[in-house]
């Protein structure tokens, strides 16, 4: 039978079952073997379930990643816990504390403010407390500030645009086209001598120009992939939907033939819907 916990009792609780997880006798093997980069994927793949689930409006499932998301983070501060660096009693009073420092409006002296204006406010008050150190690569600098926390697509979108703005970038769109080719040649020939590491540089070097080209046409990249995943999945879901048996048995010619037909018509349900 579940105890009626409030919410510090429920909290304190999960802390002290993260702890047992990663107890060094009788905690769980995976849990043991987890360390911050080990688990930089799941905080990632937790914080966009959270926006998955706020974007479907879906209580249940927000409250479930809301959770997952959570546990991130406890697992997180248990791993520094146990190197005596800090633990998720030093990350609540330091959040605490920030809020109360960012929002004088709030717990010093209550004023009414728009929300444009608490947003400036807070930006001054973050400026004055992260002094940055003068540097002979502000920009630079700055880009590797604001950058830290998105993802790779709309970091590189965000850096193609400031430094494009500053006139640092290609005198036609042509000149991108050569560099893409350009990019893919080295690509290849890093595949085909198997130097995977160069390889995964090329290909980043691919990325970066095909969002240059993004840019270049206000195109958004993350839209683009974002569409391309779901026509994907679709005309994947038809081919299941249209065979009898599982997809790795089945004649290639024929998944080439159903992929084709996948396409037209959902392609045929696109142009009636938008009609």
């Amino acid at each position: 039978m579940e105890r009626d916990l409030n919410s510090a009792e429920a909290l304190s609780d999960l802390i002290n079952t993260v702890s047992k997880l990663r107890d060094p006798l009788n905690g769980c093997p995976w849990d043991l073997e987890q360390s911050h980069t080990s688990l930089i994927p799941f905080v990632i793949e937790e914080a966009y379930e959270v926006v998955d689930a706020i974007r479907n409006q879906s209580d249940s499932n927000l409250k479930e990643e809301l959770g997952d998301l959570l546990l991130q983070i406890i697992l997180h501060s248990q791993i520094a816990s146990e190197d005596k660096r800090f633990n998720f009693k030093d990350i609540v009073l330091e959040i605490n504390k920030k809020l109360i420092r960012r929002h004088p409006h709030v717990f010093e002296t209550p004023q009414k403010l728009s929300a444009q204006e608490v947003k400036l406010k807070w930006e001054e008050r973050k400026s004055i407390e992260k002094s940055i150190p003068k540097s002979k690569s502000p920009i630079s600098d700055n880009l590797k500030r604001r950058i830290r926390s998105q993802p790779p697509l709309s970091s590189a979108m965000k850096i193609s645009k400031k430094v494009c703005s500053l006139g640092f970038d290609w005198k036609s769109v042509d000149d991108i086209w050569k560099k893409i080719f350009e990019e893919i040649n080295e690509l290849k020939y890093a595949l085909n001598n198997n130097d995977l590491n160069s390889a995964e540089e090329e290909l980043g070097d691919v990325l970066f120009t095909l969002i240059n080209i993004a840019r270049w046409y206000r195109l958004c990249p993350e839209e683009g992939l974002a569409g391309t995943n779901k026509r994907f999945l679709d005309r994947f879901a038809y081919i299941e939907s249209s065979i009898d048996g599982v997809v790795s048995k089945q004649d290639h010619r024929k998944l080439e033939i159903l992929w084709e037909e996948a396409k037209q018509i959902l392609q045929a349900k696109e142009k009636g819907v938008s009609q």
